[in-house]
């Protein structure tokens, strides 16, 4: 090989590492798609997406209907809040963003996700749909930070912090396990002072803790979910068992409730687990004896 054609090789592997390493070229969002993630500073779109409706979300009446409320507000040009969903694990919160998408996407919702770690990016995103006729609902899911994460100030800016912040078209639905988002101990709930190890160097200390609620307090609306009942848990198996066809009797009842202890839950999630488990049982059972 001579010293031409092996220079020419190594350049086409230099450029081949670049392009690697490089994020793609963004591209212009279909904003025919009902959903988006966002991804290297652009837009993905997703036209499948759970078909989850609000009439299938089950006891969770009071905030199914305070969100739907606040987001055909939002949908009619009309003032509307941000929205936090705390609470315990699998009751709905998620599920709810995505039947809202579902059953309002024929007026013009759509929903983007965005990680935690994308929030620095949230006034790119508003800069990219300002001046859609669209409604935005901007989308992040389980959403906690640490200590010493700085993503929460993106956050609080594009909340109601920042003079760019306000749109028209677009909200903040937020859910957590927390309804801080950040963590909180035991001493912040006791009164400081000045030899407290926990706030050494400190002059202001309490001040640390107020700015640990002020991210949440700048959501206008808080939904809380909480546990099941184990009525309400079985009236959730029964739905989704009676949209394959199949009758919660005793056995599947006793199954159900089997199915929770193990889990450690009584949940939306788990009720919708039990169900696919239980509805494929029983008709696998019912293909096998045909």
């Amino acid at each position: 090989m001579d010293l031409s054609a092996d220079m020419l090789k190594r350049l086409e592997q230099l450029i081949e590492q670049a392009r690697r390493a490089l994020p793609p070229v963004p591209v212009e969002p279909d904003f025919s798609a009902p959903a988006f993630i966002w991804r290297h500073h652009g837009l993905v779109s997703i036209h499948d997406q759970q078909p989850v409706q609000l009439v299938d979300l089950l006891g969770i009446d009071r905030q199914k209907e305070r969100i739907t409320q606040n987001t055909r507000q939002f949908l009619a040009g009309l003032p509307a809040n941000d929205v936090l969903l705390t609470g315990a694990r699998g009751t709905g919160k998620s599920s709810l963003i995505r039947a809202l998408l579902n059953d309002f996407q024929s007026e013009g919702l759509r929903v983007i996700e965005v990680a935690r770690d994308d929030l620095a990016h949230l006034a790119e995103i508003r800069s990219l749909l300002r001046g859609r006729s669209e409604k935005f609902i901007i989308y992040c899911d389980d959403l906690a930070f640490n200590a010493e994460d700085e993503n929460y100030r993106a956050l609080k800016s594009a909340l109601d912090g920042s003079v760019q912040s306000s749109s028209g078209n677009v909200l903040i639905y937020a859910t957590s396990n927390r309804r801080h988002l950040l963590p909180e101990f035991m001493h912040e709930n006791l009164p400081v002072t000045r030899t407290d190890p926990a706030y050494a160097g400190e002059i202001h200390p309490q001040e640390s803790v107020e700015e640990k609620v002020s991210l949440s307090d700048r959501f206008g609306l808080w939904l809380a979910f909480h546990p099941l009942d184990q009525d309400t848990y079985l009236s959730i198996v029964s739905h989704w068992l009676g949209k394959q066809g199949i009758i919660l009797d005793d056995e599947a009842r006793a199954e159900a409730i089997k199915w929770a202890l193990t889990r450690g839950q009584r949940s939306g999630r788990s009720a919708g687990q039990f169900a696919r488990h239980w509805s494929g049982l029983k008709l696998l059972a019912r293909r096998t004896h045909q």
